[in-house]
């Protein structure tokens, strides 16, 4: 069975040629993923993409949204990557998560979103605190719109309280990150693996 994921790179850096942090992560959980047979996608950088405020899957004319829209329901994982401002995850990830807000109303007969069945993980950078509650924001909001969150969804790291380095900074990855995105990566495979062999029946 051929699983596919796409990772999303909600850095605030809109240029994609500049370093990233949240890439430096998004490979870590990437190269877990494809270890285990996954086919992981190129980071997709959202904030270059006019992605336009709403709650709509299109929000008119210039919205960039619909086709990335289609690239993650096409998807059997989403990876939601982001970093950590102000204590909580950063405004990218949260514009990306106020669009899936039309999933909502857009059931099928069985009362289904369309991304369900699809697999949900998230990778969070920072260098101050904030890890645990952007987890439990994004697991809230994605498993409200459809998908389906793993066993050990999420990896992180934060660095020290009022420090400078950054995750793309570090000489090494540390053993514990890989060790949780090596679980996260395992899980996730399983999981989508077995929603795209049998889904979720609907309402009866």
């Amino acid at each position: 069975m051929t699983l596919t994921a796409i990772a999303l790179n909600c850095t605030l850096k809109a240029d994609a040629t500049a370093p990233s942090s949240t890439d430096a992560m998004l490979k870590v959980v990437a190269d877990a993923l494809t270890a285990r047979g996954v086919t992981v996608s190129e980071p997709v950088r959202v904030a270059a993409l006019n992605i336009k405020p709403g709650v709509t899957s299109d929000e008119g004319d210039g919205d960039e949204w619909p086709a990335l829209r289609r690239r993650i329901l096409d998807a059997d994982i989403l990876i939601l990557g982001g970093p950590i401002w102000m204590g909580q995850l950063g405004s990218v990830a949260k514009r990306v998560m106020e669009r899936m807000d039309a999933f909502l109303g857009e059931t099928d007969d069985e009362g289904r979103m369309p991304s369900y069945g699809k697999v949900a993980v998230c990778a969070i950078v920072g260098n101050e605190d904030g890890a645990h509650v952007s987890t439990a924001q994004v697991f809230q909001a994605l498993n409200d719109v459809g998908f389906t969150i793993p066993a050990v969804g999420a990896v992180y790291w934060v660095g020290e309280a009022y420090g400078s380095t950054d995750f793309k900074d570090l000489p090494e990855t540390p053993e514990k990150v890989t060790k949780t995105a090596a679980m996260l990566a395992t899980n996730a495979a399983h999981l989508a693996g077995l929603l795209k062999e049998k889904g979720y029946p609907g309402a009866e």
